[in-house]
């Protein structure tokens, strides 16, 4: 998608998205067969109902019908939050992570599986679990010593383990 478009449509629509308190991630249109697809990537920090993607898919619609901004040729649109697997660009996106377990490719060249505890403006805090059993360090990250970070999925975390509570601000005695 050209800039000038990308420009074109992040104006027309983030005034919509964020009337719902909303951020708008991002706006990618790509050829689909005869057709395009524009997908519209809204997150908040309580996350995104599917009522709200819905919500808004139909305010968007409307709006790119009132305008050209998508030209004649047909298009699809899809309102939709990120992906489990976005990568972590943005302060607000290493916040609403808090507790979650990331992978982080630092600028050193080093790499690192941690635990994000807490966020500031300069960067983040993370818990780096044992190896071996030893006990996990804490650590601090500025934002600029990490080239790329994800969040990484976890299939088997138990509830209430130490990282929830490190997440959370509270040990057991106070929970």
């Amino acid at each position: 998608m050209s800039t000038t478009q990308s420009e074109r449509l992040r104006g027309l629509l983030e005034p919509l998205v964020v009337a719902r308190g909303l951020d708008l991630e991002e706006i990618e249109v790509t050829p689909a067969g005869k057709r395009r697809v524009l997908r519209v990537v809204v997150d908040s920090d309580d996350g995104v109902q599917l009522d709200t993607c819905a919500e808004l898919s139909r305010v968007v619609s409307e709006r790119l019908d009132e305008t050209d901004a998508m030209g004649a040729h047909p298009y699809v649109l899809e309102v939709t939050s990120p992906g489990a697997d976005r990568p972590l660009s943005e302060p607000r996106h290493y916040r609403r992570a808090t507790g979650r377990l990331i992978k982080a490719r630092l600028t050193d060249g080093g790499e690192l599986v941690a635990r994000i505890t807490g966020v500031d403006e300069e960067g983040i805090e993370v818990r780096v679990p044992g190896v071996k059993g030893r006990k996990p360090t804490d650590r601090r990250l500025a934002f600029d010593e990490v080239e790329k970070a994800r969040v990484e999925l976890e299939f088997n975390r138990k509830a209430g383990s130490a990282g929830d509570q490190a997440a959370d601000g509270q040990s057991q005695e106070e929970a």
